[in-house]
């Protein structure tokens, strides 16, 4: 075969000859003459080189001017033949398919090299535009000998204040925008799971003792960053699932993270999360801040953004959903036609529904957590039955709701001495406020209150719903007149006088301050008098005559204050300095002025009625400071009597986890805003629905509905849940069996509340308490409480043996502050702690 036909092949490969040499072996082969003088000798690129030292390229050399271009196979033809001048290195040039085109790379990408921790030794390497990040990575491990166990990313630098994170490593130079002068920067994970340019660089001595804590990987607190202890609680059960972080401790995330998936969030949440599981399981922090965790969440998925209090659960939805898309290793989604069961056995319509299932979604979020569900609808007009499977990641069970709830109120006799009586009472959860008159007393005309910051926040209607009423209201039930009759039912509010008039305002009126129980009182309208007034006030004792001749000389002196003060309150149309009114009548009493207001300032006293709000008509004390510690009664004014039904204990409901389940795979009747279309009938139909449990995962998740929204209510139902933690299986049994691993509490009501955990950890098997930054120990039958909210369980025969022995002084309190600082701590309602509940 002539030595010119190797020209002709094509290969992904091409090398680089100097014009010159090139057309002189081009003449010697077409002369065909053994001995002519037009030999060419060995290779030689010598021209193309700028210097013989480093062999660099000349900048802007032309093709078929300065050089050719050949492939790989003619290459080594001619390097066989001729050889090459010694040292001189072959140019080898890839062919990258660019964009709309196919070219040779005479010029690769030189790229500047360095690690974080030695960032003045950089080397530099050549790379072409079609070889992937992961590449450059390997050179990297080898120029500068990283361990290949060492878990390490790459940062490019642009200039000298721009740093890009180079995420997918399976990317392109081309595609990742990679140029000559560019420097590619490698760092490694330390110890404590952290990254070296995540760290701040101060040197503290709180940073010196992190360094040298050593602890049990995995018991370690989250710092709470503002209302984020939902966050802290979810990803603590999470943290303590083994499947789930040994997955990420061995780093197998790095080889399955899913950069295209357009439902996926870039693999930064998964990223994200990775670090801190890292930091949690180095077994070198008290506490991890999850602050760039934080911050991907709410990038991701908006109703995480800023520092509001939000559902634990709804955060592990969005968490769950977020790992799985990112590390889903199905790269292209094909499409799957559903087909109908068809009277097939369930067995292999089952089967089928995951393999489709499969097909689109393959991760290790659904190799632990992803379950079948068997969901049957039948047609209430013809029978039509139709059986589907789908997957589920967790299950919601609702909790068994009473028709009943227990209120707790005070009761105001007409009687001014009397004390409030508190009652609890037995009330339908879908009732009126007559309903709880009724259960009160066969009264039935009575004013129903509740009472906020020392006002009448609000007064019901008899016909008011009572899921208006929540439970931490006060509500303060009193006995009313007729409206025809001879008595007013007013309200009383005290409020304490300031020494010193308010300047800047409109009027020239004293400031006030409210303080104390607000009064419905019951007042004659023959008694409208500044005596009459004041009787009906049990917890404002008469002046004794000893202390009038004591204060005779000092009110002498303070009276031509008080003339002013006087004509001051007879203007006509003053207001009262809260928007409330102008004033009507005036009483004095001592240090106190009791006078009655209304918005209308030409209304007589007798035109007052006794169903108002506090925009109304009322009665107000002004106390003087001075006269307030002399004549009122802090401790007679919060004094109250309890009925006998606030002696009889409260029991609080108790359900098994089996009845919850039990309840989600009862028959239900679709409701009208949720129809199903028969195929049968051709229209929509309320067909009936039921869920059974088909397969179950690994890790089988359990969410309790706490959280009733119906139309007519919003509550969070306090039952108590009986779940199993442990359950001793016998040979032979299914593999269904599951125990406890993990549990996030709520506690609180809808409005506000607190996260915490308990979760069992993987290498000791000891259970550990989670409070936001605090860790303790704790004991397995404090962990069923009317707080559990989400419950997790692994599979019996998963679960691995622990392989470090369990704490000797687990029974004991331990409680690290972020100072590292141990201190012992009870709890009477969980496990051994410091923990004070408080909101968020």
């Amino acid at each position: 075969m002539r030595e010119e036909t190797c020209l002709s092949l094509w290969t992904a490969f091409r090398y680089m000859l100097e014009r010159r040499w090139y057309d002189q072996w081009k003449e010697y082969v077409e002369t065909g003459d053994q001995n002519s003088s037009s030999f060419p000798g060995q290779i030689d690129n010598t021209e193309l080189f700028e210097d013989l030292e480093s062999y660099h390229l000349k900048d802007r050399l032309v093709e078929n001017e300065d050089f050719v271009l050949i492939p790989a196979e003619a290459w080594h033809k001619l390097l066989a033949w001729y050889d090459m001048l010694p040292d001189q290195p072959p140019l080898e040039r890839k062919v990258v398919d660019l964009p709309s085109t196919v070219k040779v790379e005479v010029y690769p990408v030189e790229i500047f090299l360095c690690l974080h921790s030695d960032m003045e030794n950089i080397l530099t390497e050549q790379f072409s535009r079609a070889d992937a990040i992961h590449t450059i990575q390997k050179t990297m491990r080898k120029l500068f000998e990283v361990p290949e166990s060492a878990e390490t990313r790459l940062w490019m630098k642009s200039s000298d204040t721009s740093c890009e994170r180079l995420r997918n490593i399976h990317m392109t130079v081309l595609d990742s925008c990679l140029s000559s002068g560019m420097v590619m920067i490698m760092e490694m994970r330390n110890a404590d799971g952290t990254w070296p340019s995540s760290r701040p660089q101060i040197m503290r001595n709180s940073v010196d003792e992190q360094d040298s804590y050593r602890g049990q990987p995995g018991v370690c607190g989250l710092t709470n960053l503002g209302n984020t202890c939902f966050m802290n609680s979810a990803l603590q059960c999470l943290s303590n699932t083994p499947p789930l972080t040994e997955y990420f401790l061995r780093n197998a995330y790095l080889e399955e993270l899913n950069f295209t998936n357009p439902l996926g969030m870039r693999g930064e949440i998964a990223e994200a999360y990775a670090d801190v599981i890292k930091q949690m399981w180095s077994g070198r922090h008290y506490s991890v801040v999850p602050r760039i965790f934080k911050t991907k969440v709410g990038h991701f998925a908006s109703q995480f953004l800023g520092y509001q209090q939000h559902d634990s659960q709804e955060l592990l939805s969005f968490l769950l959903d977020g790992l799985h898309e990112d590390l889903n290793r199905v790269k292209n989604k094909e499409y799957i036609e559903l087909r109908d069961a068809d009277g097939r056995p369930d067995q292999e319509v089952a089967e089928e529904a995951w393999r489709n299932h499969r097909r689109r979604n393959d991760s290790v979020i659904v190799d632990t957590f992803h379950g079948l569900f068997k969901s049957t609808l039948v047609c209430p007009e013809c029978s039509k039955v139709s059986v589907t499977f789908d997957p589920f990641c967790y299950l919601s069970v609702p909790l068994p709701v009473s028709k009943e709830r227990v209120m707790e109120v005070f009761f105001v006799s007409v009687d001014p001495a009397a004390k409030p009586v508190q009652h609890r009472l037995i009330v339908p959860k879908a009732g009126k406020v007559s309903d709880m008159c009724t259960a009160l007393s066969q009264v039935t005309n009575m004013v129903v209150a509740d009472v906020f910051n020392h006002r009448f926040y609000k007064i019901y209607q008899a016909d008011e719903s009572l899921s208006c009423i929540l439970d931490r209201d006060d509500i303060f039930v009193r006995g009313a007149v007729e409206e025809d009759g001879d008595e007013l039912v007013l309200a009383l509010y005290l409020r304490e006088r300031s020494h010193y008039r308010e300047y800047g305002s409109s009027n020239s009126n004293y400031g006030t301050s409210l303080f104390g129980h607000p009064l419905l009182v019951s007042v004659p309208r023959s008694q409208c008098s500044h005596e009459g007034l004041v009787s009906f006030s049990r917890y404002v004792r008469a002046p004794d005559p000893s202390e009038e001749v004591e204060e005779q000389e000092e009110a002498e002196d303070d009276e031509e204050e008080e003339e002013e003060e006087e004509e001051l309150y007879k203007t006509n149309g003053v207001n009262d300095g809260n928007g409330h009114g102008h004033i009507i009548c005036r009483f004095s009493f001592d240090g106190a002025v009791i006078y009655h207001t209304n918005t209308d300032p030409c209304m007589d006293v007798d035109q007052v009625i006794c169903l108002f709000s506090t925009a109304q008509p009322y009665v107000a004390i002004d106390w003087d400071p001075d006269m307030k510690k002399k004549y009122y009664n802090e401790n007679e004014a919060e004094k109250y009597v309890k009925h006998p039904s606030m002696e009889i204990p409260h029991q609080q409901t108790r359900v098994d986890l089996q009845q919850c389940i039990e309840l989600f795979t009862t028959v239900e009747t679709l409701e009208e805003e949720n129809p199903w279309y028969c195929p049968n009938c051709k229209k929509h139909q309320l067909a009936t629905k039921k869920l059974d449990l088909w397969s179950l995962p690994e890790v089988l998740i359990i969410h309790l509905k706490r959280f009733s929204y119906t139309k007519y209510s919003r509550e969070k139902l306090d039952t108590i849940v009986d779940f199993p933690i442990r359950k001793t299986s016998s040979s032979g049994e299914p593999p269904s069996r599951y125990d406890l691993i993990a549990v996030s509490n709520h506690y609180g009501g809808l409005r506000d509340g607190h996260y915490t955990s308990y979760a069992r950890n993987k290498d000791n098997g000891q259970w550990y308490y989670f409070d936001d930054s605090k860790v303790t120990y704790a004991r397995e039958e404090h962990i069923v409480t009317n707080a559990a909210y989400l419950l997790f369980y692994q599979r019996q025969d998963k679960i691995r043996q622990p392989t470090l022995p369990t704490p000797l002084d687990s029974c004991s309190s331990l409680t690290h502050s972020a100072s590292g600082v141990a201190s012992p701590n009870n709890r009477e309602d969980g496990a051994t702690s410091c923990v004070n509940m408080e909101t968020d």
